[in-house]
Formats: C-alpha cells, structure tokens, sequence
C-alpha cells in the first residue's frame, strides 16, 4: 500500500513538474491557430496567422539578424573559448584558478550590468572618431556583445572535459603537437564543443538585454517582440514560437536518435571483438 502511494505521489509530481513547464507552451501552439486575435477565447481553427507570418518582413527581417548573428557568434565564441580553454589548461593551478573566477564574472553579473558596460565602451570607442558619420553601433556591437558573453559559456562546458594527460601521453607514444591536437584532444572534446555551440546559439538568439543597450537602429527578433508589447502583440509570434519550437523539439529527437543508434553500434561492436577473442 506504500509503494502505491509512493508511486502515485512520483507520478503526481512529475506531472505538475512536466505540467508547469510546457502547458504554457501548448497553450501557445493552440492560440497559434486561433481566428482572430483574442488571446483568451478560441474562436475556431485557422491558418491564417502562419500565413500572414511569412508576409510580415518587420518580423522576418528580424529572425533572420537574429538567426544569422547567433550562428556567426556561436561558432565564433565556440573557436575562442575552446582555444582558451587549451591555454587555460596549459597554466599552472594558481593561474587557472584566477583566470577562471575572472570568467565567472560575466556568467554571475546581471545581464543589464553588462549591456550598460559594452554600451559605455562603444560610445568611448566613437568618441574616438571610429565608425565614421553613422558611428559604431550596429552589427559589429551586436556580435562582439553576443560574443563576450557566450565565450565564458564554452570555457565552463569545455574546461572539465579536457584532460591534460592525453596530450602528454599522445607526444610521449610519437604524435606531433599538430597530431595530439587533432587526432586526439580534439575527437575528447568534440561532444562538448557541440554542446558549447548549441548553448551559445541558444543564448544568443534569446538574448534581449544586452542586445537593446548595443544595438544601435537593428533589430533582433526579442527587441522586435519587445517592440510589438507597446501595442499588441501579434498573434504571428505564436505561430513563429510555435515553428521554433517543433523546429527544436525535431533537432533534440534526431539528435538522440543518432546518439542512441551510435551507442547500439558501439555496443556491437565490442560484443564482437569479445567473441573473436
């Protein structure tokens, strides 16, 4: 009788939990198809917003600066904090330890301390005379902005994969610099680095506070959003959430898929070399 209601209890949970989480989100795919505007009474099944979202250039215009600076600034802050994750490495215990809690800063600090600050740097940066007539701010500020704060992300994600060692052990057995590097501390850190990648691009796209104070006349999809609340917002935003969402649920399901059929084959093949032998 405890065991069932200890079940019963886990199950509960994990349905408020699960609940909690993504009801807002159905609830947001169901409006998508709303007829008209009205956010609290559905009055029938319609497309028209999907339709009229790909004939609204203010909010295609946006997704696409946001989807084009979070890839460039992703891959960007990926090489850079995987780079600096291979000097942090290389130094001793007290220097990493002080170039680390350095790069907490920017992951601890709240997002408007650090959009103010990028700003105050700019405007000193155009008071210099860089940038010509139309000054510096744009799509220069945006990705050094987007880039300064997702370079702490990569070092954190790919800081605790490496292992000093396999380098060491790769010279020790003949491999060159360029080979140990390649052939083996990149394939060790590969899974991190991918993850390093999405979190930034992930961040980056979500990214509103720092990107008003350094976006100059641009606008990324949040600021546009941002913009729309002045108003209304328009029910096309939820059938734009609502194309992101199924696009990212469709990445994370292949993704495990690949991973689970990689593992299976793994598998396999050690069960076979076990046999042979």
């Amino acid at each position: 009788m405890k065991t069932q209601y200890k079940h019963l209890l886990q199950r509960t949970y994990l349905v408020l939990v699960f609940g909690f989480m993504y009801l807002p989100i159905a609830v947001l795919i169901a409006y998508s198809f709303n007829e008209n505007k009205s956010r609290a009474v559905f009055t029938g099944f319609s497309l028209k917003w999907y339709a009229s979202l790909f004939h609204n250039e203010m909010i295609l215009s946006a997704l696409g600066l946001s989807l084009v600076l979070a890839f460039v600034s992703a891959i960007i802050a990926t090489v850079l904090g995987t780079l600096a994750t291979i000097g942090i490495n290389s130094m001793s215990r007290k220097a990493q330890l002080i170039i680390n809690n350095i790069s907490y800063v920017p992951v601890v600090n709240p997002e408007i301390i650090t959009g103010v600050s990028l700003m105050l740097l700019f405007v000193i940066v155009q008071k210099m005379g860089i940038g010509g007539e139309n000054g510096v701010f744009g799509w220069i500020t945006l990705l050094i902005a987007h880039i300064t704060f997702n370079v702490p992300y990569v070092i954190f994600n790919v800081g605790p994969q490496l292992d000093g060692s396999l380098y060491n052990a790769a010279l020790d057995l003949g491999c060159t610099p360029r080979q140990a590097f390649f052939k083996v501390i990149l394939p060790q850190l590969s899974p991190a680095i991918m993850s390093a990648f999405l979190i930034c691009l992930t961040y980056s796209i979500d990214d509103f506070m720092i990107s008003y104070f350094n976006c100059g006349t641009m606008q990324t999809l949040p600021i546009a959003i941002y913009s729309m609340t002045r108003k209304k917002v328009s029910p096309e935003i939820n059938a734009l959430s609502a194309i992101m969402f199924l696009v990212i649920l469709a990445i994370i399901l292949t993704s495990n898929a690949m991973d689970s059929r990689a593992y299976k084959r793994n598998q396999k093949a050690i069960r076979r070399a076990a046999a042979e032998q």
